[in-house]
């Protein structure tokens, strides 16, 4: 589920226009500072997801498939002992409602508020 939420034009892969479509960089201190542009902290994102295999002997793509999601996932779930937790962690994580039990989950979506005097 969290996979084809993201996979915004359901093209079977995760790239950065998927990506920047529910994901605004333009607040990360990096891109505040210009020490990187939106388009970098976005890859980098992306990068996190992104498995180079050892039998692949060219570059990252900068697009993640679904084996690739699964293999990332796969490792993050080895340091959590409850799958229901695991659940909740992807539900809470990628705003995915629903589950049963320890696993339910109602996503709020969250606003960002500033007010006149930048707070």
């Amino acid at each position: 589920m969290a996979f084809d939420k993201l996979d915004k034009d359901h093209s079977g892969f995760i790239d950065i226009n998927d990506i920047r479509q529910c994901y605004d960089a333009k607040k990360n201190p990096d891109v505040i500072s210009g020490k990187k542009t939106e388009d970098e902290v976005l890859g980098e994102f992306l990068d996190t997801f992104e498995v180079h295999h050892q039998d692949s002997k060219g570059p990252k793509d900068a697009k993640v498939d679904i084996l690739e999601w699964y293999e990332y996932y796969a490792g993050v779930s080895m340091s959590i002992d409850d799958d229901a937790y695991f659940e909740l962690m992807i539900r809470n994580a990628w705003h995915i409602a629903g589950g049963k039990g320890a696993s339910a989950n109602t996503t709020i979506p969250r606003t960002l508020v500033t007010h006149a005097d930048g707070t």
